[in-house]
């Protein structure tokens, strides 16, 4: 049954209250859904009342795009049931629910499937963005591992969305983010992953960073799947290493060491599950938030010179390939597969007086960047045009997917495709 919650009721700020600090507004009414049905009910009540209509699973979009000042939020935090079947190797997971939930069900087995490195992470807005994670290099991103949705529509049609059964749909939610639906339902693949996991961090001065990079580059050519690389770029230092899922993943460890002066090392082995909620302190709701990201498809010398040239922000690379440049470009909307790394330069800070200062840092620093960029990841877009994670050709394709779903846009308050514009037009 849903709970509609308004100004001064008990449970309303809570709701209202996402990931990032800076987002501070006030829906006109909160539908809290426990079922699909209840979903049906708030998108048609949103929209006989004229309210422009948000969903809020995580709340960890960057903009706070959840919160509509005015509207309608349909809060989806009470739908978060996860069922997994071991012997399918299969989990059936509410709209609602967080990547911990996910990540706890389904290691009871020592099973698991791609997410998201943060456990309080919505699996949904996690998934249709795309769903990048520590597995993705074995098994392909959370979106690729989705065998089917339960989606409700924007007129309140409740479908359902594989392979076979409205297959544009279903190549549309992996990847094209909340556009076409409100998914209240995932049906994911699971993989067998045991509960092990590795954690390697080698820090290294600032004045090694360019050699440092560069060689920790090179080396990432040659990992096997198990391990994802990663390098964490300061004005005071460089950190470079690999996580490893599973037993093992020792081998890298001496060439990684023997790239320069080491002067602060992680060596941890640690349970999948606690690798999962290892940033979750660090990822807390009391701070203001702000980030910039971009893909690379290589990192030439030149790119490594600018990570290292601006002092102030901090940035961190993620190493793609493997089973995520597996799939096709056409069998998803995901773009974008031959990503080599994916970069995101993020700050936070708890002063209000701060803001401009640190966002003004922060677009600079991406800027210096962006020549050697070529796309970015649809879930860390923060104000840049949807353009930078479809290439035309598949975003004329989801435009017309859009058109066919939703062509009043009803679904707006996302990374926004809009639909074709003879069709929204008719539709206002």
């Amino acid at each position: 049954m849903t709970t509609m919650l308004r100004t001064g009721d008990a449970g309303y700020d809570e709701a209202r209250t996402v990931w990032n600090a800076m987002i501070d507004r006030r829906p006109a009414a909160v539908a809290r859904c426990s079922s699909t049905a209840d979903v049906v009910e708030a998108v048609r009540f949103g929209r006989a009342a004229g309210l422009e209509i948000a969903v809020r699973c995580g709340g960890h979009n960057i903009a706070g795009l959840s919160v509509p000042d005015g509207g309608l939020m349909i809060d989806l935090t009470p739908m978060n049931a996860v069922h997994v079947d071991p012997s399918q190797k299969r989990a059936w997971v509410q709209g609602g629910a967080l990547l911990g939930e996910l990540d706890k069900a389904a290691q009871e087995y020592g099973l698991a499937t791609t997410a998201g490195n943060v456990s309080h992470t919505g699996v949904g807005g996690l998934t249709l963005g795309g769903g990048m994670g520590w597995l993705a290099r074995r098994f392909g991103l959370a979106c690729d591992n989705v065998v089917s949705y339960e989606v409700v529509t924007a007129d309140g049609a409740v479908v359902r969305a594989t392979a076979d059964e409205n297959p544009e749909l279903f190549w549309g939610l992996r990847g094209g983010g909340g556009n076409f639906g409100i998914v209240t339902r995932f049906e994911f693949q699971l993989h067998e992953i045991g509960t092990r996991a590795l954690i390697v961090e080698l820090t290294y001065p600032a004045s090694a960073g360019f050699h440092v990079l560069r060689g920790w580059r090179d080396l990432n050519e040659q990992a096997p799947r198990e391990a994802t690389f990663t390098a964490s770029i300061k004005p005071d230092s460089v950190t470079v290493g690999y996580v490893w899922v599973g037993e093992g993943g020792y081998s890298l460890l001496p060439a990684l060491r023997a790239l320069g002066p080491v002067v602060d090392e992680v060596v941890e082995e640690t349970t999948y599950l606690k690798l999962q909620t290892r940033d979750d302190s660090v990822q807390g709701h009391r701070y203001r938030r702000y980030w910039k990201g971009h893909y690379f498809k290589s990192l030439p010398d030149d790119a490594i010179r600018a990570l290292l040239r601006t002092p102030g922000p901090s940035a961190s690379l993620q190493a793609y390939g493997g089973a995520i440049a597996d799939v096709p470009d056409g069998d998803a909307a995901f773009s974008h597969r031959e990503t080599l790394f994916e970069f995101v330069t993020a700050t936070r800070w708890d002063d209000a007086d701060e803001d401009q200062a640190r966002i003004t840092q922060l677009r600079e620093y991406a800027a210096t960047l962006a020549p050697y960029a070529s796309g970015a990841y649809m879930n860390t877009l923060n104000g840049d045009p949807i353009q930078r994670a479809f290439p035309p050709a598949k975003l004329e394709r989801l435009v017309a997917l859009k058109t066919a779903y939703d062509p009043a846009n009803v679904f707006h308050l996302n990374q926004n495709i809009r639909p074709g514009e003879a069709s929204a037009e008719s539709a206002a």
